[in-house]
């Protein structure tokens, strides 16, 4: 097996992602984007044999902040949405790559000095990897919901829950319109909006970014496209949708307060399942509940298909005695023991707050 570990610049990002199914998310000026909003680095790990390929995108960031001491160690996450672990085809198909693949993605992470990795798998194109990764690392986190865009549109229609379709009925009687519009025109539309959105929902502040991420983000060109439902030439709702392989993914989007008794989202998610299927793609892929929860969100997704996917994270303590060192670290500054922090739902347990 030929092991590189991959920045940002590297040739081999891009070459590798030409043979790989891929989303937006996995693409180098994504995850720089992401790495710049986090004050992370960008990385990638590409492990190869012939035309078996792995290859895993993700965050490096320091464990300095949890203690002066562990200055030399990191951990790695994912960027935000849903990078995950790419493999071929050949890989997948073959009986040993994938086990010894994982294998050697861990072991490379620990000679650099990597203590814990947090990875979001994608839930389409990671769906086969539980069967061919076989470990306690791999933990079931949620379900998400995309729409079959190879079925005709009136079965899409069909699979749409009544509620919906009566409110999707509404908002076309009420005179709303959808369009597919460029996005650095609307570009500060779109973040009064979306940030209205957050403030509504009481939202972390993890789920806000800056001016500059949006601007960053633009200029991913054609794989990013914003839909917006106008009231005559007033923009309600919008969202930014990602297209790439096949797969179109709803990213960030809000309605604005005053609209929300019209329901204006469920008449734009509608028409732009129609846009992606015109467009020749398989998935409308909306995602989950916060956190991969079967929550409210989670609920008004599931009207728009019965297709689902199962959401996997990675946890994997990679470097055992320096996880247990942080922790030790971790719990004596909360003045909380280790077992509180191990019993949280948050990984890696040392940053539990």
């Amino acid at each position: 097996m030929n092991i590189v570990t991959l920045d940002v610049n590297h040739p081999a990002w891009l070459a590798t992602l030409e043979q790989l199914p891929h989303d937006v998310y996995h693409l180098p000026d994504y995850v720089a984007l992401d790495a710049q909003r986090t004050e992370t680095t960008p990385e990638a790990i590409l492990i190869q044999s012939a035309d078996k390929i792995f290859f895993a995108p993700y965050l490096r960031r320091s464990c300095g902040d949890i203690a002066e001491s562990a200055g030399t160690t990191d951990d790695i996450i994912s960027p935000y949405g849903y990078p995950g672990i790419l493999m071929s085809s050949q890989a997948i198909a073959d009986a040993e790559f994938p086990q010894l693949a994982f294998q050697q993605f861990f072991q490379t992470l620990q000679g650099q000095g990597v203590c814990s990795a947090f990875l979001r798998l994608h839930p389409i194109l990671s769906a086969n990897f539980t069967e061919k990764f076989q470990s306690e690392a791999l933990l079931a986190t949620g379900k998400t919901v995309s729409i079959d865009l190879t079925l005709d549109e009136g079965q899409i229609w069909a699979k749409t829950r009544r509620g919906h379709q009566s409110t999707i009925n509404k908002c076309m009687r009420l005179g709303l319109e959808v369009e597919v519009l460029p996005f650095v025109p609307h570009l500060d539309e779109f973040i009064d909006i979306y940030e209205e959105t957050m403030n509504r929902v009481k939202a972390q502040d993890s789920y806000y970014f800056s001016r500059e991420y949006f601007t960053t983000l633009s200029k991913l060109g054609d794989k990013v496209h914003l839909g917006v439902v106008k009231q005559e030439a007033e923009i309600v709702c919008a969202c930014l949708f990602f297209e790439s392989c096949g797969v179109v993914q709803a990213h960030l989007g809000g309605t604005k307060t005053e609209f929300l008794k019209q329901s204006p989202f469920n008449l734009l998610l509608h028409h732009m399942r129609l846009w992606a299927k015109a467009r020749g793609n398989q998935y409308l892929h909306i995602g989950g509940g916060v956190g991969g929860k079967k929550d409210n969100l989670y609920t008004f997704k599931s009207g728009f298909s019965k297709q689902r996917h199962d959401f996997y994270t990675l946890r994997s303590i990679v470097d055992p005695p320096r996880y247990d060192e942080l922790l030790q670290l971790r719990a004596q500054k909360l003045d909380k023991s280790v077992a509180e922090l191990e019993q949280s739902s948050f990984f890696p347990a040392y940053r539990a707050n």
